[in-house]
């Protein structure tokens, strides 16, 4: 990825990542895990339904301490099937 997160932030910074995907009980938790594999920790996530119902947005914060690891971030999130976007 080229991003330049190492020449905005200074780390370590706590951001708070939106995670949206489908409409499911686990999918909070399919977060948290991928989450606690790199950033161990304490999570509440925050979830608001679509206005339909049929997708979920959860806002999460993390402390991230560089650049990659944010990248991987993205990266092991978006790999999770429910999920559709991560901001």
């Amino acid at each position: 990825m080229k991003t330049k997160f190492d020449e905005l932030l200074d780390f370590p910074t706590v951001l708070n990542f939106k995670v949206m995907g489908i409409a499911c009980d686990e999918l909070p938790d399919l977060i948290i895990s991928e989450l606690q594999k790199h950033t161990p920790g304490d999570y509440s996530p925050k979830i608001k339904p679509s206005s339909k119902g049929n997708y979920h947005s959860v806002s999460i914060a993390v402390t991230v301490t560089s650049k990659d690891h944010i990248e991987t971030i993205y990266k092991t999130l978006t790999k999770i099937e429910e999920v559709r976007y991560v901001l």
